[in-house]
């Protein structure tokens, strides 16, 4: 089943601002029991708890109301008085342990039931491709995987529970008011109608003004992720004060939605306190009225019963429209976290897909044509070949497809038309850890994770020892000034690498690549952004980096891609010109016309030259970053 968007780009349906109630889908609701079946053991014993907690609650009223009678009456005995209240403590400390028992099964269930949704939400979004990342905001994700998750939690192990907790106490005292003297519960019955009108009347507007809050608060958690995460920009353009705009009037918003919701949560509380205050009044009255014409059937007791019984009555009554507020969140959150775990991967294994083992790293492009949309192709027939231990660039202006041809070789995603080839087997037919293990990729925006400079030089080869940590990074330069660091390869690299200058951060993610020894290596404007005397330190470490390997570089820096076995040139999604540097200057095309603006009078970074220490212009310098289709 396939994912449905609406309302522009970067946005699900379910994440729009105007979802109305009234389209709620409750169907998702029975779904859910596919996350209760595990648990069901121990929920249903918590249910058989509630039941048996109810039921139990309910004889303290009639006991106080025993002991009332025979106080009042002059009738009771030391004897008497003594079991009674015995049996009423002894009623109480049962109910404690009983309730104590249901707790603890409950948060057990409710945690273990959270832990295993979103354990099974976070391994589908690892399965799911590049396309869905593409479509939906990482907070909006997030929110996914954490709020509505809770909000499905809330109902299954919460709500349920609460709604049949209030249901037994409804029909329970219903039944013993009815039990104890029918004419007096008919009388205290006739506030029924008044308080569901008011119920009826505030609840819709309760729940409408509940679920504006909650989007409400979404808002600010989407603002301040994205004013957080750009704090540099922001600052480095003086878009404070703009920011600052566009936060209050966020908060603005749910200041606005949480008054709305307060104002008629204080109105509909003290009403049906209101209302339960007449009941009790009826039952003084009545039962007044009854004892004074001398009704044997109606004492001071009974009217004690149903006073208690009527305070009781009134609050599950009251609790139902909160319940009711989880059963609409639940809608919502169940089709929102549904929608995710029912899309389908866009590339996934083949039920026979083969392991590919080790290879030769013969990577060939077979008349390839692809397009992130099917109908608006990036790549037109394209045809690369790159044999065993060969480096092949690919140069091109921003947008010709390069990276495209990088995320197929991946199988980020799949082609429509055409081969992708390594050693001969057709990518779809392998398995796709077995394929991406033999590749290393070093992207030109580098991705360091938290945690320690060796735990991310050890990512991709969780079984390196630190001897051949230490060993990779001396290779590509790194190690002195990871040494240079606080604690040395035991640093924090914070966010992001935050605290790392963008050349070391390129140091690492090469040390990454060598340490988990691809045969195919894949550098993606891995050293624009580096000074030139770090990409000197590069230049060193590519020959040891690239010996034995099959290499795809997109062009970055003129030195490595004049070393290139073949440079292939990408116009416009299709493979112009093919040859090597000296070929493709002599044959005076695109390539040339490239090397004329970006590097005519520019100093060949040679191995020891004093020119290293000179900024060295990239081919790709215009492109901060790789386009989609590029």
């Amino acid at each position: 089943m396939g994912m449905h968007w609406h309302g522009g780009p970067g946005r699900g349906r379910l994440d729009a601002d105007d979802l109305s109630l009234k389209n709620v889908n409750f169907e998702h609701l029975g779904r859910t029991k596919e996350f209760v079946r595990p648990f069901l053991g121990r929920l249903l014993l918590a249910m058989a708890l509630v039941i048996a907690l109810g039921i139990l609650g309910l004889q303290g009223p009639v006991i106080i109301g025993r002991i009332v009678d025979l106080v009042e009456t002059h009738t009771a005995t030391y004897e008497t008085l003594h079991k009674l209240v015995l049996l009423y403590m002894g009623l109480q400390v049962l109910i404690a342990v009983l309730r104590y028992t249901q707790t603890y099964i409950m948060s057990w269930t409710g945690q273990h039931m959270l832990y295993s949704i979103r354990k099974r939400l976070f391994v589908h979004l690892q399965d799911l491709g590049l396309d869905f990342y593409d479509k939906l905001q990482a907070g909006r994700i997030m929110s996914r995987v954490i709020s509505d998750v809770e909000a499905i939690n809330n109902l299954l192990s919460g709500g349920s529970l609460n709604l049949l907790s209030d249901i037994v106490n409804i029909f329970g005292i219903i039944y013993i008011m009815l039990r104890l003297n029918t004419n007096l519960a008919l009388v205290t019955f006739i506030t029924f109608p008044l308080l569901f009108f008011t119920i009826y009347f505030l609840q819709g507007k309760l729940t409408q003004a509940y679920h504006k809050t909650r989007r409400r608060l979404a808002d600010i958690a989407a603002n301040l992720q994205e004013s957080i995460s750009g704090m540099k920009i922001t600052q480095a353009f003086t878009r404070e004060e703009q920011n600052q705009d566009r936060f209050v009037d966020t908060n603005r918003q749910n200041f606005e939605a949480q008054m709305e919701a307060a104002k008629l949560h204080a109105a509909f509380f003290p009403l049906v306190d209101i209302i339960s205050t007449l009941g009790v009044a009826l039952v003084y009255y009545y039962g007044g009225i009854r004892m004074s014409l001398g009704d044997t059937a109606v004492t001071i007791g009974t009217i004690t019963i149903f006073v208690n019984y009527v305070n009781r009555l009134f609050w599950p009554i009251r609790n139902l429209v909160e319940v009711w507020n989880w059963v609409l969140q639940a809608a919502v959150s169940s089709e929102r976290v549904f929608e995710v775990l029912d899309t389908e991967p866009n590339v996934k294994d083949k039920p026979d897909a083969i392991e590919l083992g080790d290879i030769e790293g013969h990577v060939e492009f077979r008349n390839v044509t692809f397009g992130y949309d099917p109908n608006l192709p990036v790549l037109h027939n394209v045809n690369i070949e790159a044999r065993p231990g060969e480096t092949i660039a690919l140069v091109g202006p921003t947008g010709a497809g390069k990276t495209s041809v990088i995320n197929l070789l991946c199988r980020f995603y799949d082609i429509q038309g055409g081969a992708v080839l390594v050693d001969g087997h057709d990518i779809r037919d392998v398995k796709l850890e077995s394929l991406r293990k033999n590749l290393g990729i070093v992207l030109q925006d580098t991705v360091l994770f938290s945690g320690t400079i060796r735990d991310n030089i050890r990512y991709g080869r969780l079984d390196a020892t630190d001897e051949e940590v230490e060993q990779a990074a001396r290779i590509v330069g790194a190690h002195d000034f990871i040494m240079r660091q606080p604690e040395g390869y035991d640093t924090e690299v914070r966010e992001r690498g935050s605290r790392l200058s963008v050349g070391q951060r390129q140091l690492l993610a090469f040390a990454r690549a060598l340490l988990a020894d691809p045969k195919i290596l894949i550098l993606d404007e891995a050293t624009s952004s580096v000074d030139a005397y770090t990409e000197l330190l590069i230049q060193r470490a590519l020959e040891k980096l690239l010996e034995g390997r099959t290499a795809i570089i997109i062009a970055h820096r003129l030195s490595t891609i004049r070393n290139a076995d073949r440079i292939y040139v990408i116009d416009h999604g299709q493979v112009v010109e093919v040859g090597n540097h000296e070929e493709l200057v002599a044959r005076g095309g695109l390539y040339k016309s490239l090397y004329e603006k970006q590097f005519t009078g520019a100093p060949i970074v040679e191995h020891g030259s004093e020119d290293a220490r000179r900024e060295t212009p990239s081919m790709g310098r215009a492109r901060l970053r790789p386009a989609t289709g590029g």
